[in-house]
């Protein structure tokens, strides 16, 4: 018998990490690797290189990174180049170099340009300027992109790019400051109907039009394109655009979200919006033509992810992340 496959999830204490490693438990062909921040601290090259020394792996899914929403950007752009250039360069470079072949690493949609025609496609990457609040973070996810295609076209390694829309799920992070928008409304819905408060205020105008994957569809596309042939992934990549979008294809208004939030939480006041804060950019989707023609989409409407990630946060309350 083959020995099963050693795949180290980095990041699985993280919304996308965790979902991920879920959805490889469900194969008997593979054994989890897994560490925490006081097992492992991925900005200290030397710590990287003594663990994959210690735990011979196969594969990885570089799931970590810094993240957070337009204040937390806005607020700390050094820590978020800063962190999230030294865990891409760690692990990339200290899987070359430990001969581990296959490698995906998960970026965000905010590489694109930020007047780029909609629905982003992959060919949009570096060819205009990058929304300003989320500068430092999206030129990391670039710089992570290109060590990915750089070592496969310098060393021939197998490292594939996958490019997430804006993604919720269990394990997300609830802080009342620093969450993305599902997250955020979700608690200040709930807060604000446990206060019975006649209305809550929403960032901006209600009118940037933004799309949103459930983190499990997330996994499922990840696993979906780790497992690829690579004569497959490479016939519908290109040498120097080695990364595939993952998303619905489907936009919302974030007015249309916030309704939408309210009526999940059961929340009956009135939804103001805050015009003087910022929008960001009018409309971000994706193109998914790419991965659906490798026979992938997916599987989970928007009402019935946020029904099951308030189900969730109902019941972590007291320890969810905030």
């Amino acid at each position: 018998m083959m020995r099963a496959q050693r795949v180290f999830v980095a990041g699985d204490r993280g919304m996308v990490g965790s979902a991920i490693v879920r959805q490889l438990m469900n194969s008997d062909s593979v054994e989890v690797i897994t560490a925490d921040r006081n097992e492992l601290n991925l900005l200290d090259q030397q710590a990287v290189n003594t663990f994959f020394a210690e735990h011979n792996i196969d594969q990885v899914y570089l799931a970590a990174a810094k993240v957070g929403g337009i204040i937390a950007n806005s607020e700390y752009p050094a820590d978020f180049i800063y962190e999230n250039l030294m865990i891409e360069c760690n692990i990339i470079n200290t899987a070359h170099t430990h001969n581990v072949n296959k490698l995906l690493f998960l970026g965000s949609s905010c590489i694109y340009p930020v007047h780029s025609q909609q629905p982003m496609n992959e060919n949009a990457l570096l060819t205009g300027t990058l929304e300003p609040t989320n500068e430092p973070y999206a030129i990391a996810k670039i710089a992570g992109i290109k060590m990915c295609e750089s070592y496969a076209r310098q060393y021939g390694r197998d490292y594939r790019c996958i490019m997430p829309t804006n993604l919720y799920g269990e394990n997300d992070n609830f802080h009342a400051k620093n969450s993305h928008v599902i997250p955020a409304l979700i608690r200040r819905f709930h807060e604000a109907k446990l206060a019975a408060d006649e209305k809550v205020v929403v960032w901006g105008t209600g009118k940037p039009m933004r799309e949103f994957l459930h983190v499990d569809d997330m996994a499922a596309a990840s696993v979906f394109v780790m497992e690829l042939d690579s004569s497959i992934y490479q016939a519908h990549t290109e040498p120097m655009l080695s990364h595939i979008n993952v998303g619905t294809g489907v936009d919302c208004t974030i007015r249309e979200l916030a309704e939408t939030v309210a009526a999940v939480v059961d929340y009956s006041g009135r939804i103001e919006f805050d015009a003087t804060k910022p929008d960001g950019m009018m409309r971000k989707v994706m193109d998914v033509n790419r991965l659906a023609s490798l026979g992938w989409q997916y599987s989970m409407t928007l009402e019935v992810g946020l029904e099951g990630v308030y189900r969730w946060f109902l019941e972590h309350e007291e320890s969810v992340r905030r």
